[in-house]
């Protein structure tokens, strides 16, 4: 069996066990979102999606491509508008010189809104994290991270890049540089400061045992990435008495 017809076959078994009539994911117009949307539309066809357009301080990029990729699909979209709400939010909270604290916002601000529209038509929330991404804690903890499955979670960037072509997302959509659209030019690739595929070699190579030819210090700058952000893979601690 193909990897799309797995991961469809997954989708289509949890959606029955979940008694949930259908899916919702966000789309921004990147790689994975796209992917996301396709594997779901495979799995439950087009009237049993929902694509959520969630524009807050967005680049004109982000809506173009999204409703690009939802035109691909046949995919049923709403768009909801976050600015006013993220605008009013920030300026009754405190200032500050963190720029991670009000970017982080945004996704959980979509998050909130997933849930409602999931709510609304009993749905279940896709999310779009890949391997890659899960493994360093690249994503907001309860805000892209908030989601009820990741049908990308097992596959590597490099892997979904693949996996796009495949399924038939739009070439302009796969060539763009990843972004998490948390301010104007920001690139995961520059924030993370390592490019995907030189993440996706190490960790490959972690996974295997054998770091040959890889950059110590590059190893090392990863496995901090992964011990920084454990706290984002695991369950709240709880207390015991």
């Amino acid at each position: 069996m193909s990897l799309p017809d797995r991961i469809t076959q997954w989708l289509r078994q949890y959606l029955e066990n979940a008694g949930a009539a259908g899916f919702v994911f966000g789309l921004s117009g990147g790689v994975d979102s796209a992917t996301v949307a396709a594997l779901a539309v495979r799995a439950v066809g087009t009237d049993r999606v929902l694509a959520a357009l969630m524009p807050c301080h967005s680049q004109p990029d982000d809506l173009r491509l999204a409703r690009r990729v939802a035109e691909t699909f046949g995919i049923p979209t709403v768009t909801v508008d976050l600015t006013p709400v993220y605008d009013a939010l920030v300026a009754v909270l405190p200032p500050t010189e963190n720029a991670l604290a009000p970017a982080n916002i945004k996704p959980r601000l979509r998050m909130i809104t997933l849930y409602y529209l999931a709510q609304s038509h009993n749905y279940l929330v896709l999310g779009s994290g890949n391997r890659s991404e899960i493994s360093v804690g690249y994503y907001t903890k309860y805000g892209d991270g908030g989601v009820d499955l990741l049908p990308l979670g097992g596959l590597y960037k490099t892997q979904v890049w693949e996996l796009a072509r495949e399924l038939g997302v739009p070439q302009e959509v796969i060539d763009r540089p990843p972004t998490a659209g948390l301010w104007p030019g920001q690139t995961d690739e520059g924030e993370m400061g390592i490019t995907y595929r030189e993440l996706d070699r190490i960790l490959a190579a972690m996974e295997a045992g054998d770091f040959s030819g890889l950059d110590p210090a590059t190893v090392e700058k990863v496995r901090g990435m992964m011990a920084r952000s454990e706290h984002k893979r695991r369950m709240p601690p709880i207390f015991e008495p």
